[in-house]
């Protein structure tokens, strides 16, 4: 669980610019955490992939997966529309951050989209919420921790107002992964609701 916590500094430390190179070596850095996560469970753990929900897609696995994704557009709706004119919050630095992802090119967000949608949810939902269930037998518990390390996961950059409807979208993921314990359900939602912000623009 720590090196969750870890990972994020590390990759804007090893890749703090936006060259070509070190947006590609941000990326790489998450893809190799999550591939050594799986190695370490399969190897070492001795444990199946679908211990933590990685398991072929049903159509239930797409149905719920698009609903969610539509929740997690919807929350963005209320955040932008509802949330920050009612308490006069700036959204100013979430529009900068997207405006500065939205500069590049479309190959790039998809491969940022995608990157996101499958390894954050290997990470924060899949991995982490099984550990610290199997650690303290609390789902209750693996939930908020998983909900802390994704919303943490997005302080660096996007500010503390963006932070709103992260921490929303981490619990309604949170709470999908512990109902259905499919994470293909929770892939295609993450990656409905980054496409739709990234890839439409």
């Amino acid at each position: 669980m720590a090196l969750i916590f870890f990972v994020v500094p590390l990759a804007k430390w090893i890749a703090p610019g936006q060259t070509k190179l070190e947006l590609l070596a941000h990326e790489a850095i998450w893809w190799g955490f999550a591939l050594v996560l799986l190695l370490w469970l399969r190897y070492v753990e001795h444990l199946p992939f679908a211990s933590i929900g990685l398991r072929k897609p049903t159509g239930k696995t797409i149905g719920f997966g698009v609903l969610a994704g539509v929740a997690l557009i919807a929350i963005m709706v209320v955040h932008f529309a509802v949330i920050i004119p009612m308490l006069h919050l700036s959204a100013a630095r979430s529009i900068a951050e997207k405006a500065a992802i939205m500069h590049h090119s479309l190959g790039y967000r998809f491969a940022l989209v995608l990157r996101a949608a499958v390894v954050e949810e290997i990470l924060f939902r899949g991995y982490l919420i099984e550990k610290i269930r199997q650690l303290t037998g609390s789902a209750t518990l693996a939930v908020l921790v998983s909900i802390a390390a994704f919303t943490y996961a997005h302080l660096s950059g996007w500010g503390l107002v963006h932070l709103i409807p992260v921490c929303a979208g981490g619990i309604l993921l949170a709470l999908l992964y512990i109902w259905r314990r499919d994470l293909p359900c929770n892939m295609i939602g993450h990656f409905i609701a980054d496409g739709v912000g990234f890839l439409l623009g």
